[in-house]
């Protein structure tokens, strides 16, 4: 009896120690990337901008989330895509759709690099050889370890980012880091950033523009409003110094205010996507653009708790800010039906005044 109490200890210590060693290695291996100057690559083609320029925004979602997809984050059991050949395609895909918008800018969230989750796929290539003719910068959004979970297919280590395209040549770009939450949940929200671009256009004009990806899985959403402020503070900024700003991405906020009354009460209750807080906007020369058409409303946005389905939560979190001397002409989601995301780009056109 003695010798089997005796394993049984030895077992449990050892149960202790690795997990205990995780925990370490995982805090310890936390790192945030900074602020840095971006490398601009490729070449410009300027287009017309007589009528305006057109902007595409797109979270990407690794290019796993097809519409039978469900992400463990979220509710659901998947934690990789569900093959590379299965990515691949979902990738190419990705890439030929923004081609065919022939937009003049173009932002794309999540896309990775070197993760467990996609296979260690480089998703770059996909999108530079997609949208050739444009000059465009990576900002890595987040770096991080190796997670264990789900036991039978660990997420594993993520390396993910953003990709700004531009047909106006970039004059200068870097990458901005976000304020994040302290504790624990640091290290599933990761790390977060904006890339900033200052843009001349073809008639001489300064454009500034900042392709984002706001927290998603903190304790009460209230790190995504500072980190909107601190933006909302950079464009009011620029605009002070007689430059136009356009910001583009994913909100992670709900930009409708209650998104159910376009589309319908979700089978489900959530609260990881509050409205934006009232009075965010009050003081700065900037405003939001949510995309909607009333008479057929298409939301941005799916909850991938599993494959997409009559009654799920849907709503929109995508959209753009401008600053007052920009003119939005019309603004879009685009219904793609969740086909390769569980987001639905949007797109918007605008002059500068």
């Amino acid at each position: 009896m003695k010798k089997v109490i005796k394993i049984i200890c030895v077992v449990l210590a050892c149960i202790v120690l690795i997990v205990g060693g995780y925990i370490g290695y995982v805090f310890v291996s936390f790192h945030r990337l900074g602020d840095g100057a971006l490398p601009v690559q490729g070449q410009a083609a300027p287009g017309e901008t007589a009528d305006g320029y057109t902007i595409v925004s797109y979270n990407i979602g690794f290019g796993a989330y097809e519409a039978d997809f469900g992400f463990f984050m979220d509710g659901g059991d998947r934690a990789w895509a569900w093959s590379k050949e299965r990515l691949d395609t979902n990738l190419t895909a990705i890439g030929t759709f923004l081609h065919e918008q022939d937009a003049d800018f173009v932002f794309v969230q999540e896309v990775d690099f070197d993760s467990t989750r996609s296979y260690h796929i480089d998703e770059r290539p996909y999108l530079t050889r997609a949208l050739s003719g444009r000059q465009y910068t990576f900002a890595q959004n987040y770096d991080s370890p190796f997670l264990c979970y789900p036991i039978l297919q660990p997420h594993g280590a993520s390396k993910s980012g953003l990709m700004t395209f531009s047909r106006e040549a970039m004059l200068s770009a870097s990458r901005v880091e976000l304020p994040i939450e302290t504790g624990v949940t640091k290290i599933l929200d990761l790390d977060r950033c904006y890339a900033k671009h200052l843009v001349r256009t073809a008639d001489g004009k300064e454009l500034v523009l900042y392709n984002f990806h706001l927290s998603a899985y903190t304790s009460d959403g209230t790190i995504a409003t500072e980190q909107l402020k601190l933006l909302l503070a950079d464009m009011a900024q620029e605009y002070a110094q007689g430059r136009y700003a356009v910001a583009g991405g994913d909100f992670n906020k709900d930009l409708l205010g209650d998104s159910s009354v376009y589309f319908g009460k979700a089978d489900r209750e959530y609260t990881w996507a509050q409205p934006i807080p009232e009075g965010t906007f009050d003081g700065v020369p900037v405003k939001p653009v949510a995309p909607l058409d009333e008479e057929n409303p298409v939301p941005s946005c799916r909850n991938a708790d599993g494959a997409y389905h009559a009654g799920q939560f849907v709503l929109t979190v995508d959209g753009f800010l401008v600053t007052d001397n920009v003119t939005v002409i019309s603004s879009a989601v685009i219904d793609t039906g969740f086909a390769y995301s569980d987001h639905n780009p949007v797109s918007m056109r605008f002059v500068l005044r």
